[in-house]
């Protein structure tokens, strides 16, 4: 599907038209042809309308066709608005003060330019939802507000500084539609409470040394144990992390130690990117230091307006919209992932003290990785490539207020902001259905069988020789790593184990144990075997 239809109409004709490039792709593409089509792409529709259906040429005409037919797309129209004025909507206005499509436009241009138009003395009409709930994502129906000064119901789901786009598509859908309570009821069936109990620690702990894996961070230990004791403490607890005072108090909590002066919404640019031979390669640069406290209080409006939708849906837009806003000088990355098991336990998705280990799907292998990689690539790869020239390295470095010393210069901050203030998350939300699926189907059952199958060898070893648990997980990790044989070790600490008939009858104990759980054995094994058993 090329960028532009040829005889374009809606948003394409005007992007064609005004010149408009919009860092995301517009998700409906309108054209002229013979009769009524549809063809879907990479996620974008491209609808072909019969002669009839063209609009005038005019900026009105093309523009209410967008709001009629096409997903309302806030980006495109920030940036048309401001290039086109304010003069085409307020003639339009004036000439159709009843029409619903000129007030729709009138009540989004000011929203989306925070300037004011003048309201036509004959306004009238009924009361229209300002975006389309059926094409995308919009406030809970309680959470709408009514506007008389164009007569519009205000059902955005976010502010004029921060509102991602979802999009509703059979894909997105079906992601909202998943009802990760049932999966976990489910393995509650399969295993019972008191194993998945059992099993919360470690997934709170496999959760965190996952997230600092994905940062390349793997082996830090104490950093490890600190991060899962604040996700074992602070997930789903207390006032919103998204709130500033709590997100400075979680920030400084996970980091510990740091030569930061100031914990809380960054004072400082930052950017997303690696060094390559001593030079530094930009992947994303993130919204400016002043516009960041507005941005996080279009987030929380986000979630307020959202409540009692689906729970994905807001777990993901809360966790990369909160990414892609980047409002810490360091930890963006680890409370990012903690938001989502945040959101979950908050809207009742996930009891305490279960912990989703999603980052431990992320990070298995470097395909996972390269998926995570790819998600966060569809909002920051088309935005450097608009914005690419006017980021460079100043020879000079600034210390600022939040203790960061940089020397990053950015000055496209008035070309990358709407794109910015609304990113479409349509493809996060199906993301991250995918990966809550994985999580809780294959990771936690997988976790769960595990322990199952340990429990169960400890009780038949114990049938033999009783002992501590330590030191029978002790002897279970031997007969895996030694292939049944009685380890010199063993041998030594433990006499009785070299009594006659004593170990073959113990090995002979576990492994029938080990037999009851011999279904989905390989993913077991590659997650917990011998050579992964060290951190039991």
């Amino acid at each position: 599907m090329s960028d532009l239809p040829v005889d374009a109409l809606g948003a394409a004709w005007l992007a064609s038209t005004y010149k408009i490039a919009p860092v995301a792709p517009l998700l409906v593409l309108s054209q002229a042809g013979k009769r009524r089509a549809t063809e879907i792409s990479d996620g974008r529709r491209l609808e072909t309308y019969p002669e009839v259906m063209r609009p005038a040429a005019t900026l009105a005409a093309h523009l209410q066709f967008h709001l009629r037919y096409e997903v309302v797309h806030l980006e495109f129209l920030a940036r048309l608005f401001g290039q086109a004025g304010p003069q085409p909507v307020q003639t339009w206005v004036e000439s159709e003060p009843t029409g619903q499509y000129a007030r729709r436009a009138a009540f989004l241009y000011e929203w989306l330019t925070g300037d004011l138009l003048q309201v036509p003395e004959r306004l009238a009409g009924g009361y229209v939802d300002a975006i389309d709930p059926d094409k995308q994502v919009a406030a809970s129906a309680d959470q709408i507000v009514k506007v008389r000064r164009w007569r519009i119901n205000d059902n955005l789901p976010g502010t004029r500084h921060f509102c991602p786009m979802v999009a509703r598509s059979e894909g997105v859908d079906q992601a909202m539609s998943l009802d990760v309570g049932q999966l976990l009821l489910g393995l509650r069936e399969e295993f019972g409470e008191d194993l998945l109990l059992r099993a919360a620690a470690w997934m709170t702990l496999r959760e965190s040394k996952a997230s600092f894996a994905i940062e390349g961070e793997g082996s830090q230990a104490t950093r490890i144990q600190r991060f899962a004791d604040v996700m074992a403490r602070r997930t789903g607890q207390g006032a919103s992390p998204l709130a500033e005072a709590e997100l400075a108090d979680l920030q400084q909590q996970i980091l510990g130690k740091t030569t930061l002066t100031r914990f809380g919404i960054r004072q400082s640019p930052v950017f997303v990117g690696e060094t390559s031979a001593y030079q530094e390669v930009v992947h994303y640069v993130a919204p400016v230091a002043g516009d960041v406290p507005e941005m996080m209080a279009g987030l929380r409006t986000f979630l307020a307006k959202t409540q009692g939708q689906s729970s994905v849906m807001r777990s993901a837009v809360a966790a990369f919209g909160f990414v892609y806003i980047h409002p810490l000088a360091d930890g963006n990355g680890r409370l990012h992932r903690f938001l989502i098991n945040d959101v979950l336990r908050r809207d009742g998705v996930v009891s305490e003290p279960i912990i989703l280990p999603v980052s431990a799907v992320i990070s298995a292998d470097s395909s996972e990785r390269r998926a995570y990689d790819r998600i966060l690539d569809t909002v920051s790869q088309p935005l450097m490539e608009a914005v690419r020239d006017h980021v460079s390295f100043s020879p000079l470095h600034t210390t600022y207020a939040d203790g960061v010393v940089s020397n990053l210069a950015f000055d496209g901050e008035l070309l990358a902001r709407p794109a910015w203030r609304y990113p479409d998350l349509g493809r996060h939300v199906e993301y991250l259905a995918a990966i809550l699926t994985r999580t809780v189907s294959e990771q936690m059952r997988a976790e769960s069988r595990y322990l199952r199958r340990q429990a169960r060898a400890r009780a038949a070893l114990k049938e033999v020789v009783e002992m501590p648990d330590v030191q029978a997980d002790r002897v279970l990790r031997s007969i895996e790593q030694n292939d049944g044989s009685l380890s010199n070790v063993l041998r030594k600490e433990m006499s009785v184990l070299d009594e006659a008939g004593i170990w073959e009858a113990v090995v002979d104990a576990v492994r029938h144990a080990w037999l009851l759980e011999k279904e989905g054995d390989t993913l077991v094994a590659a997650l917990y075997g011998p050579e992964r058993s060290g951190h039991r």
